[in-house]
């Protein structure tokens, strides 16, 4: 069976491939920026890199999804909410850690079928 790695890198790939299973590496967004709009360039990143392995949203399995603090989970939801395909929504989890850096607010680590 093969492996494909999208965007690979020194230390990690943005995804790899590997029979019907599409794996992302955690997506973070811009820095500084609310939890909102980090939660909406994190979901077009993901939307970007399903779509470079062949699959799209529909077929999402698992979301892990990191916030810096809980209390930003509404605000994360309600993007989340708008995004996902309701028909297909995946199995998940949400917690509470620390990120790379203190303005990193939300970290969302996808796999999915191809």
């Amino acid at each position: 069976m093969t492996i494909r790695r999208i965007e690979p890198g020194k230390r990690m790939s943005q995804a790899v491939v590997h029979g019907d299973t599409v794996y992302l590496a955690g997506q973070v967004g811009t820095p500084g920026k609310p939890v909102a709009e980090q939660t909406k360039e994190v979901l077009a990143s993901i939307d970007r890199l399903l779509k470079e392995a062949g699959t799209d949203k529909s077929k999402l399995l698992q979301a892990t999804i990191w916030l810096d603090d809980m209390r930003d989970f509404a605000a994360m939801n309600e993007v989340w909410d708008a995004w996902v395909d309701p028909a297909n929504t995946p199995a998940r989890a949400t917690g509470e850690a620390r990120l790379a850096t203190a303005q990193h607010l939300v970290e969302i680590i996808i796999v999915a079928a191809l």
